[in-house]
């Protein structure tokens, strides 16, 4: 499995949940096992800097390809950049045989 994670600053603040609406159409393209898409709650005590996270789970690196090929994505694409200063992204095999210690 592969994780996908993708985390947002907004331009200002005041859009944020415009992002969240714009990233909201990625919920609808089939290739992902899961995604989920919420606004940061800033909870951590040393850095609070993201706005929005974008979480997804896929089969394999053809699913997340297709899941990207998606004209939904390029639609939130189109949607989300005008609003957003940074976007990282991370992306991660999960292994089978990992426990949590």
């Amino acid at each position: 499995m592969l994780r996908h994670i993708v985390l947002f600053t907004a331009k200002n603040r005041a859009h944020i949940d415009q992002i969240i609406d714009g990233l909201s159409v990625l919920t609808s393209i089939p290739h992902a096992r899961r995604l989920e898409v919420a606004r940061n709650c800033n909870a951590d005590q040393l850095g609070n800097d993201i706005d929005v996270v974008v979480y997804g789970e896929f089969d394999n690196e053809a699913a997340l390809a297709a899941y990207k090929a998606h004209a939904l994505y390029r639609e939130a694409v189109r949607r989300v950049r005008p609003l957003r200063e940074l976007r990282f992204a991370a992306d991660y095999h999960v292994s089978a045989d990992l426990r949590s210690a």
